[in-house]
């Protein structure tokens, strides 16, 4: 076995058959790692190898200390962080664009992942019901999804007050005006705060009891402005009414983004459409395709109606603009260099099919509604309106427990969630986002919260 590609193959093999052991177990074993798996992770803390060493031992050494120091998202039993468990078909995609190792820049660099590009975009904008001429990039996540939106939406805004942003920066520029709801991520603070915007001059905008913008509650609006609107609050779950805020904003010629990081996938299911109407008259909109749809991570997608506003904000050549088509990948996204990520999302999609998609976020959204009965029999308070795969759990008598029973949960090995704060309250925060998670997940994950409600004395 002397050729490359030999060599590459036996560590494909080798490759193949750990992570098969990985998640022949993954059903079985704690979610978080064990005390003891964490000490084994001093092994791979080790001085760098004077001389090579054999691929086989390099893929061991990371499998014996790694392997049993993981977080087993990718079971049925983690609801924390939004995070989806990535999907048979999305596993067996990565190892493959791996070995294609391909660079998704331009079509000379790979016609492959520009078809893959284009035709997993088509499906996207027809299965979100977004505008068809619509632009789609592939980014790492929504942080960097509402980098190159907002980047696009900063062009387009200060074009219409007369400033050229990419050629002459910010110094002397308009200033513009980003009205948010109060509920608005960190990562979209941070990512005003990279665009040169501040993170301290948003207006911030009074949410209903669930966290959804009030529209009652928006300021004057003019093409000076760029309202950001949020599809699924990472707490509650709620959508703000991105069509009335659209309406409102379109008259006045503001930009309207949506940070749709697991929300926008609502769209997909007909029982979920109430929640979501208008939402295709934004201007922008970003998801994540590592969570709803439970590609493996790094998978984002940034989505603009104005094709030619972002080209502007991302091209690497003259701003100029024909049509989607002859645009290349990277003047649609920050990233020169970056993987086929729209291998992923074709992937998942294709096995998934709408169908069964719709039924994934159905199930998601049923099994927060199960959990929430349940807990509420057993003394919680359920403090959110459950409207989509979002659970934040406090209790009535003593809400300063909540972080102490997501510990003992933990610790047993039997689920992972992660605690929050909601409405002046502490909570825990319930996220029912993956693929592998079973009715009997759930049952272990109910019947390890009495366990640890029990064993505080809580009732």
């Amino acid at each position: 076995m002397n050729s490359h590609a030999d060599q590459t193959i036996a560590g494909l093999k080798l490759g193949a058959q750990l992570a098969e052991a990985y998640l022949q177990q993954i059903h079985q074993r704690h979610v978080a790692p064990k005390p003891s798996a964490l000490t084994e992770l001093a092994a791979l803390d080790c001085e760098l190898p004077e001389q090579p060493t054999r691929p086989s031992d390099t893929l061991s050494l990371l499998d014996r200390a790694g392997s049993p120091a993981t977080v087993a998202t990718t079971g049925g039993r983690f609801f924390g962080l939004v995070v989806g468990g990535a999907l048979p078909a999305t596993v067996g995609s990565r190892v493959l664009n791996a070995a294609w190792d391909q660079l998704a820049t331009t079509q000379d660099c790979s016609p492959v992942a520009l078809q893959l590009e284009r035709t997993a975009a088509r499906w996207l904008l027809d299965l979100l019901r977004l505008p068809a001429h619509a632009s789609v990039g592939y980014v790492t996540g929504t942080t960097m999804g509402n980098f190159t939106c907002l980047a696009a939406a900063r062009h387009r805004q200060l074009q219409k007050l007369g400033w050229d942003v990419e050629q002459h920066g910010l110094y002397g520029a308009p200033p513009l005006r980003v009205i948010a709801s109060e509920e608005i991520h960190v990562t979209v603070t941070k990512v005003l705060s990279l665009l040169g915007l501040g993170k301290q001059n948003v207006l911030s905008i009074e949410t209903d009891s669930n966290g959804a913008m009030r529209a009652d509650k928006l300021p004057e609006l003019g093409p000076d402005c760029i309202v950001l609107t949020q599809a699924g609050n990472v707490n509650s779950g709620a959508i703000d009414p991105i069509g009335r805020i659209a309406e409102r904003a379109h008259a006045a010629d503001a930009w309207v983004h949506v940070d749709g990081a697991f929300g926008l996938w609502a769209r997909v299911n007909p029982e979920l459409n109430a929640m979501t109407r208008g939402i295709e008259l934004a201007d922008s909109w970003v998801t994540d395709a590592h969570k709803w749809l439970n590609t493996p991570y790094d998978c984002g997608v940034a989505i603009c109606r104005h094709s030619s506003a972002i080209h502007a904000a991302m091209s690497t050549v003259a701003p100029y603009f024909t049509s989607d088509s002859h645009v290349a990948p990277k003047d649609m996204v920050p990233e020169l260099s970056r993987s086929a990520r729209a291998m992923d999302v074709w992937a998942a999609l294709h096995s998934l099919g709408r169908e069964g998609l719709g039924d994934l976020i159905q199930r998601c959204c049923r099994h927060a509604q199960m959990a929430a009965h349940s807990l509420r029999s057993m003394g919680f308070d359920i403090v959110n309106d459950v409207v989509l795969n979002q659970v934040v759990v406090s209790h009535p008598t003593d809400h300063h427990q909540l972080a102490k029973i997501a510990e003992i949960v933990q610790r047993s090995g039997e689920a992972w969630f992660g605690v929050t704060h909601w409405k002046q309250r502490d909570a825990f925060r319930l996220s029912f986002s993956s693929w592998a998670t079973t009715d009997e997940d759930l049952e272990r994950l109910l019947n390890a919260i009495q366990l640890a409600a029990r064993q505080l004395g809580l009732k």
